[in-house]
């Protein structure tokens, strides 16, 4: 029996030797001499060696797998720092390109800010005084309707006007009857005395009073009274010459005088004027050139091609002296850079809000081109009578922003490919419209595709937050309606008439600060018309106006269209020369 429990313990010993010196972590300090002699062991002695031997294997089992489950927290731990970093990297970047946004946004404002002067304040007295003028004007406007309308039997009663200036010359006017008889028996006529009546004139720069004299006559032999007839005024029984009346509103409208200051400005002139005279004599005159502003919104609907665009026009709200927004629409016509003869002509259009039903109700008539931007008031115009070409202007502008502040290689190349298409255009422009198409079709069409090639790759390689980006979504978005213009020789590449047109309005903006009332950007929205009608015919508007005025009073309504300022213009520049 002995023999067989020390055979079977030889062979687990052998097992457990291989096993211990296989697994062990201290196997190389440890050696098989240092274990003791199995042969000579009693059971006793073999087995408690056994058993001390499983403890530690189970000890050292125990150690791994402590260290394995060590192994495995860390591996998490380390997944989780991992996960960590990514996000706070994702974070990161976002902060940072929000960081470049603002910075570009700071540049932005301080170009705008800093760029051009600007004046940040409101004077209180000044908006009472441009709300006076326009409730003045207003009235002034309605008793003019009201006296065309009525019988003229009753006038109305007015103040005693102030005799004029003695130191002002004196132009003597003498009107005669036109027969030198009487025109019941053809008696001889007996002169006995004058009418006398003075009108205030203003040729540039000066005042000069026009003496209007009727000598009166009676027959001899039936004692008729004969008189010439009183020539007729622009404002019926109005202080104000035609030439006066035409500067009073291209100052307030062309060269941004409120009527108040221009009040100051002629009493330092020795001419006391009331800022309420002016205000009805503007008025009287708005009336009196409606048909006049009516025949020019005809004629700009009538083409086939417009430039639109819209700009803000503050309005004063009554009794609380805050303002509220409205806006100031404008519509041109001008073909000239086609090679077309069609006169231009600009039409303005107020309205109290924004609303897509405005130009809805002003392009009802039109059927054509709409040049305009990307204001979504224009889109539901967009069908079979109205198509859009979009501005390139307004898609250079965002490249050009974010140039001046903040220049990269990208905007450098946008800069550039768009440039070489303006290159095409200053080359053509006046050309025939055949000419133009066929020069756009082989040249500027290989650049344009060239251009949506280079932008649509440029958007994959740059942060979709980023305001470069967002230039190249915008061009890419109206890219049918930004090409569209190489497909008519009649179309421009950007809708700069329209922007030309409005930057009369605020410079006017930036010295009224508001207009007084709804009416008020009505008849602004009229005289702008007139105004910018005549520069774009080549006239000083002052002298066109001047000329109008001089005439309208009498002309037939049915013959409105002879006071346009293209048909006007030849009668004017032959005027002009010859007084040069």
């Amino acid at each position: 029996m002995q023999c067989e429990w020390q055979a079977l313990f030889s062979c687990i010993h052998a097992g457990f030797v291989d096993d211990f010196f296989a697994t062990s972590w201290h196997n190389s300090s440890m050696d098989r001499a240092s274990l003791p002699d199995l042969n000579s062991l009693d059971r006793d002695r073999l087995l408690a060696l056994i058993s001390t031997q499983q403890e530690q294997q189970e000890k050292l089992d125990a150690m791994l797998a402590a260290r394995e489950e060590e192994l495995h927290r860390l591996e998490a731990e380390l997944v989780s720092y991992r996960q960590t970093l990514s996000q706070q990297a994702d974070e990161l970047h976002s902060r940072s390109e929000r960081i470049e946004h603002l910075k570009l946004m700071v540049e932005k404002l301080r170009h705008v800010i800093f760029g051009t002067k600007s004046e940040n304040f409101v004077i209180k007295l000044e908006q009472l005084e441009l709300e006076l003028e326009e409730q003045e004007t207003t009235q002034a406007e309605a008793e003019a309707v009201a006296e065309r309308v009525s019988s003229g039997k009753e006038a109305k009663l007015r103040p005693e006007r102030k005799q004029l200036p003695e130191h002002l010359p004196r132009e003597v006017v003498t009107h005669a009857p036109k027969r030198d008889c009487c025109p019941d028996c053809g008696g001889q006529l007996r002169h006995f005395g004058d009418d006398v009546s003075e009108q205030l004139e203003y040729i540039p720069e000066s005042f000069k009073v026009i003496r209007h004299v009727r000598p009166k006559f009676s027959c001899t032999g039936c004692d008729r009274l004969v008189e010439a007839a009183a020539p007729s005024r622009p404002i019926e029984r109005g202080l104000a010459g035609p030439g006066l009346l035409a500067h009073v509103i291209v100052s307030k409208f062309s060269d941004h005088l409120p009527l108040y200051r221009q009040s100051e400005i002629y009493a330092r002139q020795g001419v006391e004027i009331s800022r309420s005279t002016m205000a009805g004599w503007v008025g009287g005159a708005s009336d009196l050139l409606t048909p006049l502003v009516d025949a020019i919104q005809k004629h700009v609907l009538a083409g086939c091609k417009l430039h639109a665009d819209d700009t803000p026009m503050p309005v004063l709200s009554p009794g609380n002296g805050k303002t509220r927004t409205g806006r100031l629409w404008t519509y041109v016509r001008d073909d000239r850079p086609a090679g077309e003869e069609t006169a231009p002509a600009v039409w303005f259009a107020y309205t109290d809000d924004r609303k897509g039903e405005h130009p809805r109700r002003h392009l009802y008539t039109f059927r054509g081109a709409l040049q305009a931007d990307a204001y979504a008031g224009f889109h539901h115009l967009y069908g079979e009578d109205i198509y859009e070409a979009a501005c390139w202007a307004h898609a250079r502008r965002k490249f050009h922003e974010i140039h001046v502040v903040h220049q990269s290689p990208t905007t450098t190349e946008a800069l550039a490919r768009i440039g070489a298409l303006y290159a095409i255009e200053e080359e053509i422009r006046g050309k025939p419209r055949d000419l133009r198409l066929s020069i756009r079709q082989a040249r500027a069409r290989p650049l344009l595709d060239g251009l949506r090639t280079w932008m649509e790759k440029a958007l994959r390689s740059l942060s979709s937050k980023s305001e470069t980006a967002g230039a190249i979504r915008y061009a890419l978005s109206r890219w049918r309606a930004l090409t569209r213009y190489t497909e008519d020789g009649m179309l421009e590449i950007d809708n700069s008439a329209a922007e030309r047109a409005l930057r009369a309005v605020a410079l006017g903006r930036k010295n009224f600060l508001f207009v007084g009332s709804d009416c008020g950007g009505e008849r602004a929205a009229a005289m702008y018309s007139l105004v910018g009608s005549a520069k774009l015919n080549g006239l000083d508007p002052e002298l066109y106006l001047r000329t109008v005025l001089a005439r309208i009073a009498d002309y037939p309504v049915s013959q409105i269209q002879d006071l346009l300022p293209w048909n006007l213009a030849p009668s004017i520049q032959t005027h002009t020369t010859r007084a040069a």
